[in-house]
């Protein structure tokens, strides 16, 4: 059985895992990691309960700082310094986010989010911020419900934005009502981060069962969001989306070096309405690709309705496809990095 799996092994050439090109793991960090909060006591402190404001750059990539640190001892047996971590890939696709713009304020309105402005600001006109508002909020406060913060539940409060504030969540118990699914999703997913005997692969599995459940919540209600960004922007986020999707089933692992490797193949700013994706002279061919191929996933998608997205979820439910596909991706991000 494990014959069609090595041999593809020795087409494609395995075992890229360690990605020797990061020389050394902070290179790999996001974007002002060291300055953001690593934990709870250095928010402010109102009536005994945190308040943080996920309307600041460094404020809510510090939620998903203490969240790694909270989560470091259960990933410990899988590798050293938490780089196996799979909590991972939410800060540091933050990050890209920031990095390229993507929080700042679309309609222009304000100078929230700009780098001539409020360059740490986070708008609640962004997409971008928004969808990872769901990715964020509800990860770190299912984690203090889970009983992984060593706080009670009630103890942390997040502030709401200027408007829109019924599309969100502030605490424990209004998460619980407003969105209980991907809530209780998060909740078994740290269930089972602190049991001994769940594998990598298990996690892997709840944390995608859970990452997609706050997702499909959020395209839901932010969808109107896409209009303040040209065309190709547009475009390109629903792509992105629907990419995440496909990267479920195979369970990516979205640890460090991983999704740090894998991110240089995202464009490097804002799309604008005369970007066109072989011809954007300040991409790179690696970013270029990725474009392409987001396009080309779409049409398959749009054209086989839910057809090609049924297939894929069965087929990656083989453990030896699954393996293939991870593979061939790792050899992708080695060749191009």
């Amino acid at each position: 059985q494990d014959f069609p799996f090595s041999w593809a092994c020795v087409v494609i050439g395995c075992n890229f895992a360690s990605f020797a090109v990061v020389s050394s793991l902070s290179d790999a960090y996001p974007p002002l990691w060291k300055d953001c909060p690593d934990k709870l006591s250095d928010y402010k402190i109102e009536n005994g309960k945190y308040i943080i404001n996920f309307w600041h750059y460094l404020e809510r990539q510090g939620a998903y700082k203490i969240l790694l640190n909270e989560t470091a001892k259960y990933f410990e047996k899988f590798a050293p310094e938490n780089e196996q971590n799979i909590l991972w890939g939410l800060p540091i696709h933050h990050g890209w986010q920031y990095h390229t713009g993507r929080l700042a304020d679309p309609t222009q309105r304000t100078d929230c989010g700009h780098k001539s402005g409020d360059h740490l600001c986070i708008s609640v006109d962004s997409w971008w911020a928004d969808l990872n508002f769901y990715l964020s909020a509800m990860p770190f406060l299912a984690a203090v419900d889970s009983g992984i913060m060593g706080i009670p539940s009630d103890n942390v409060t997040l502030l709401p934005p200027y408007k829109d504030q019924m599309s969100f969540c502030f605490n424990v118990s209004s998460c619980r009502s407003s969105f209980p699914e991907a809530m209780k999703k998060w909740n078994e997913f740290y269930q089972h981060l602190k049991s001994n005997s769940s594998s990598f692969d298990d996690l892997l599995k709840y944390l995608w069962a859970a990452h997609v459940s706050s997702l499909e919540v959020a395209h839901k209600n932010f969808h109107n969001r896409l209009r303040y960004y040209s065309k190709q922007e547009a475009d390109f986020g629903r792509n992105w989306a629907l990419f995440v999707d496909y990267l479920a089933p195979p369970l990516f692992p979205t640890t460090l070096i991983r999704t740090y490797e894998f991110q240089k193949g995202l464009p490097t700013r804002v799309l604008l309405s005369g970007d066109r994706p072989l011809f954007i002279s300040d991409f790179t061919g690696f970013q270029k690709s990725v474009l392409l191929t987001l396009n080309l996933l779409h049409i398959v998608h749009k054209y086989t309705g839910t057809l090609s997205f049924i297939v894929w979820k069965t087929l990656m439910k083989s453990e030896i496809a699954r393996e293939l596909f991870l593979e061939i991706l790792e050899f992708i991000l080695h060749y191009f990095n």
